[in-house]
C-alpha cells in the first residue's frame, strides 16, 4: 500500500474507533497533541491555567464533534482548528492585550530579526548589504554543548520570550516537527508570512545562544 493510502487507511481507522467511543484511542491522540495544543494556546491566553482549560475544552469538543467530522482536513488539523478557535474566543473573554495581526502580517507589526548595524551599508563599495559582522562560527565543543543542559535551558528560556507568533510558530516546525502547510493552514498564515516568522525566531534563538557561548568562552 502506498503511503498515502495507508495514512488515509489509519485516519479512517481512528475515527472509526473514535466515533465507536474507543477510549485507547482518545487516550493517544491526547497523549500525542496535548503538549502541542497547550503552547499554541499558551500564545493567546493570559496564563498555563487559563491554556489548560483552553486544552480540555478542545478535547471535549472533540468528543462532541467526531460524529460530524467529514474529513476535509486531517483529524490533527481539525483538532487544532478547535483549539485556535476557542483560544482566541477565550482570550477576548480574558481581555488578553495581544494583536492578533501578528499571526497574519509579521512585515509589518515586527522588528527585525537581525539587528541592522551588522550589515554593511547599501553604499558599501565591495560588499553593500553583506555582513559586517557575522555570526560567530561555533567550534567543536560548542557544538557539543548545544545538547547539554545549560544550553538547552537558554533555548527554552529564548523561546518563551519570543514574541506570540514566532514563538507558537517555531515551536510547531522545531519542537514538534511539524511541516510548514500543516501549521500555514492551522494559523490561517500564508506560507510567506509562517517564512517569515520561522526565520526571526529563529535568528532571535541564535542571537541568544551567541550571547551565551561568547559569555561562556
Amino acid at each position: 500500500m502506498a503511503p498515502a493510502a495507508e495514512m488515509r487507511s489509519m485516519e479512517a481507522d481512528l475515527i472509526a474507533r473514535l466515533r465507536g467511543g474507543d477510549e485507547a484511542a482518545f487516550s493517544c491522540l491526547v497523549h500525542t497533541y496535548s503538549a502541542s495544543l497547550k503552547r499554541v494556546a499558551i500564545a493567546f491566553v493570559p496564563s498555563d491555567a487559563v491554556a489548560d482549560e483552553v486544552v480540555q475544552d478542545t478535547w471535549l469538543a472533540v468528543l462532541n464533534g467526531i460524529d460530524r467530522f467529514e474529513g476535509r482536513s486531517s483529524v490533527k488539523t481539525w483538532i487544532f482548528r478547535i483549539l485556535t478557535n476557542r483560544a482566541k474566543t477565550r482570550a477576548i473573554r480574558e481581555r488578553r492585550t495581544i494583536n492578533f495581526s501578528e499571526l497574519e502580517d509579521p512585515l509589518e507589526t515586527d522588528q527585525p530579526a537581525v539587528d541592522p548595524a551588522r550589515f554593511l551599508p547599501a553604499s558599501h563599495s565591495t560588499w553593500p548589504g553583506h555582513w559586517a559582522s557575522p555570526p560567530e562560527h561555533w567550534s567543536a565543543s560548542a557544538e557539543d554543548a548545544v545538547v547539554g543542559r545549560e544550553t538547552m535551558e537558554v533555548l527554552r528560556r529564548g523561546l518563551e520570550s519570543l514574541p506570540p507568533a514566532q514563538r507558537v510558530v517555531v515551536a510547531l516546525r522545531d519542537v514538534h516537527g511539524w511541516p510548514a502547510s500543516d501549521v500555514c493552514e492551522v494559523l490561517g498564515l500564508s506560507e510567506a508570512n509562517q517564512r517569515v516568522l520561522l526565520h526571526r525566531g529563529r535568528s532571535r534563538l541564535r542571537g541568544a545562544l551567541e550571547v551565551y557561548f561568547a559569555e561562556n568562552a
